[in-house]
């Protein structure tokens, strides 16, 4: 399902779920006659990125937003569905072509410091991927690791010192110079700044802005902050219990949210201007996730919610400028709103 309708997608994501086994031990569950007890943190995702965009998924915590990026990097196995890089199926990354395969997709991770190994040094750190990957010199791999640095804004003599001698965004600077070492076209970034302060923030932000235009790089971006995501995404992603709900380019998804959990979401981001901006707080609380609601997972919160939301599941269904998996936008129960007003924290 490729989303522009024109270039192949760097990406393909079909159908993917990641299921996890909670149950309690064998003996403890046949003894009081419990069933098995899965966890659907995954449950059946569909999206393409092309090449050189930033895709964005949001939502709130456990919505499967972190799941869904280590599947994409192969540090979980798929319960169902196939993910694709180019063609190619990231199954293939503990095969023969697995190697070639982690050239070209890497992660960044949301915590710097846990993420760096304390006891090695940074150049160490940043040269450990081409030792892995390449066949480079130790001149060849002292010359790129002093590349990378000045790529991310830090000096070349940096890489004699340790993690613990950093900030904490020199350390995601330095988590970035790891990630881009064997050149990739891909990066998963699990709320890369979620952790530093809100003027470091935008600083790594522009970095990873300037990487991507002058590297041509691809990036899924994730992230609970929508003010970040209204920064640096092209589409975004919106997740709930496990599935994307709606998927639509920034400024449509912004400006003219359809699904109704979209909807709640960013009328809660704060209107710092004090513009009076009207808002639908977000309603209840997230379900169970080992016992979802039936049909739709968000009807129990959902006020447009009908009698065919409690009984089937919806697919993404494609508006003019969207795909939204909502029954009531589908069936025509919701009326077009007018565009939210945009806060202060967006404006930017």
């Amino acid at each position: 399902m490729s989303d522009s309708g024109q270039a192949k997608p760097l990406i393909e994501v079909r159908d993917a779920a990641r299921w996890f086994d909670v149950s309690a031990p064998w003996l403890e569950r046949v003894l009081a006659g419990k069933p098995r007890s899965m966890l659907r943190a995954v449950d059946g995702v569909s999206f393409t990125i092309n090449r050189g965009e930033t895709l964005a998924l949001v939502g709130e915590s456990g919505c499967g937003k972190s799941t869904m990026a280590r599947l994409l990097v192969g540090l979980y196995p798929l319960t169902r569905g196939e993910i694709f890089i180019d063609g190619e199926s990231i199954t293939e990354l503990n095969g023969p072509k697995g190697p070639s395969l982690r050239r070209r997709l890497q992660m960044i991770f949301q915590d710097p410091y846990a993420s760096l190994n304390p006891r090695w040094r940074v150049g160490r750190i940043i040269a450990e991927p081409l030792k892995a990957h390449t066949k480079m010199s130790i001149a060849e791999q002292e010359a790129r690791v002093d590349e990378l640095l000045k790529q991310v804004g830090l000096d070349p003599a940096d890489k004699s010192r340790y993690p613990h001698q950093f900030s904490g965004g020199q350390r995601q600077r330095i988590s970035i110079a790891r990630a881009l070492a064997v050149r990739p076209e891909f990066l998963v970034c699990d709320e890369p700044t979620s952790a530093l302060d809100v003027s470091v923030q935008a600083q790594v932000l522009n970095i990873m802005k300037d990487l991507q235009r002058d590297l041509g790089l691809t990036y899924l971006f994730i992230s609970h902050n929508l003010a970040v995501v209204h920064h640096v995404a092209d589409r975004v992603g919106v997740m709930y219990l496990g599935r994307i709900v709606e998927i639509a380019d920034r400024e449509e998804l912004f400006n003219n949210p359809r699904h109704p959990y979209t909807k709640m979401l960013l009328s809660a981001i704060p209107d710092i201007e004090g513009q009076g901006k009207s808002r639908t707080p977000v309603a209840g609380e997230v379900p169970n996730p080992l016992n979802p609601p039936s049909g739709c997972t968000f009807h129990p919160r959902c006020p447009h919610a009908q009698p065919l939301c409690k009984q089937a599941v919806p697919g993404l269904f494609r508006t003019d400028k969207s795909q939204v998996a909502c029954h009531a936008v589908e069936q025509g129960w919701v009326l077009e709103t007018d565009a939210l007003p945009r806060s202060g924290l967006l404006s930017h």
